[in-house]
């Protein structure tokens, strides 16, 4: 019997780069295939279109990393997408000033919060697929959402992207009636970049957001912790891929910073913070080193971790069961802060 694949795919930018990503699918269509036939599914519970995606989107931004443009490796990452597609009823308003960035608005907008979106990609991507990952948080929580395109590496290193977020969030709060209650969220970097901007409000003196919703963040990018090794070979992100974001994104600089590795950090007297994260995923360790850091000092830190599931497995919504039920947590963690 024939299996469907079960994820949409789409396609953009230059015919080569739509054909490289194809043949790299039908690559690990095949290897997975055929690995699952003698062995079963890598994980308990994985599909094959799971697997496959997992497989691919690890082959994919491998052969983007071997791109010395860095443009041309952008583009590359958005040649072949997958989507979930439960969330093209959401609606994107790109705009320029006084930040870039773009609106993204759900049909029926119940939460009078507004969310501050900061996307993740290593600092160094801001691939097309997050509308996908974007519009699933926003159809969950139901409340207008601006995410941010901050300046990327390694054209721009540390602090530049922290500068955008801050620019944003001063131009949210003065924006009322919206400025009263603002959430902050981020995946991966972007939730690395969601725990620096609270640290940064807060030695700023700043208004603070309602809450902060961290999926899968990079919450020290030092990148220690055994899981960086040992779940290589179940997430579709490396640790080489880490080590070279974090020597984009640093520079040179002290990688110990805490507003570079919120792990490092005071976090007495921040905001709730509501974090999601895999166990499969290369960043638990630091990630659970983060949560026991915090409750060492007493912060308000929510961690929640989905057995066997990979890096921003949230983006998979309504087609894998662990992602509809994230999604879902997301969603009553939003209305348990901001009604």
């Amino acid at each position: 019997m024939r299996t469907k694949y079960a994820f949409p795919i789409l396609f953009s930018g230059r015919w080569q780069f739509r054909l490289q990503g194809l043949l790299t699918f039908y690559r690990s269509l095949w290897a997975v295939t055929v690995r699952r036939m003698f062995n079963g599914p890598m994980l308990p519970g994985w599909s094959l279109s799971f697997e496959v995606s997992n497989d691919f989107l690890k082959r994919q931004t491998q052969k983007g990393f071997q791109f010395t443009d860095h443009s041309q490796s952008r583009e590359y990452e958005d040649a072949v997408l997958f989507t979930a597609g439960n969330s093209r009823s959401i609606t994107k308003t790109e705009v320029e000033v006084p930040v870039k960035g773009a609106w993204y608005s759900a049909p029926n907008e119940t939460n009078s919060a507004v969310l501050l979106y900061l996307h993740g990609g290593g600092y160094a991507y801001y691939s097309k697929a997050h509308d996908n990952l974007i519009g699933l948080v926003v159809k969950a929580i139901n409340t207008k959402t601006f995410a941010l395109e901050y300046r990327l590496t390694p054209e721009y290193a540390y602090p530049a992207q922290l500068e955008d977020a801050l620019a944003a969030y001063r131009w949210l709060v003065d924006s009322q009636p919206m400025g009263k209650n603002i959430i902050v969220a981020g995946d991966s970097a972007g939730g690395n970049l969601v725990l620096s901007l609270l640290i940064a409000i807060d030695q700023q003196k700043l208004p603070a957001p309602k809450l902060a919703i961290c999926i899968s963040p990079w919450t020290d990018v030092t990148n220690t912790g055994d899981s960086m090794r040992q779940n290589e070979r179940f997430d579709w992100v490396t640790k080489a891929m880490a080590d070279k974001w974090a020597q984009w994104y640093c520079a040179g600089q002290n990688q110990s910073d805490p507003l570079i590795s919120p792990v490092k950090a005071k976090l007495t007297g921040l905001p709730p913070i509501y974090i999601q994260a895999g166990s499969a995923e290369i960043l638990i360790d630091m990630i659970r080193d983060f949560d026991e850091e915090a409750k060492k000092q007493k912060a308000d830190v929510t961690l929640e971790v989905w057995e066997n599931m990979t890096h921003d497995f949230q983006a998979y919504g309504d087609l894998v069961p662990e992602s509809k039920e994230a999604l879902i947590r997301i969603g009553e963690i939003v209305r348990k802060y901001c009604g």
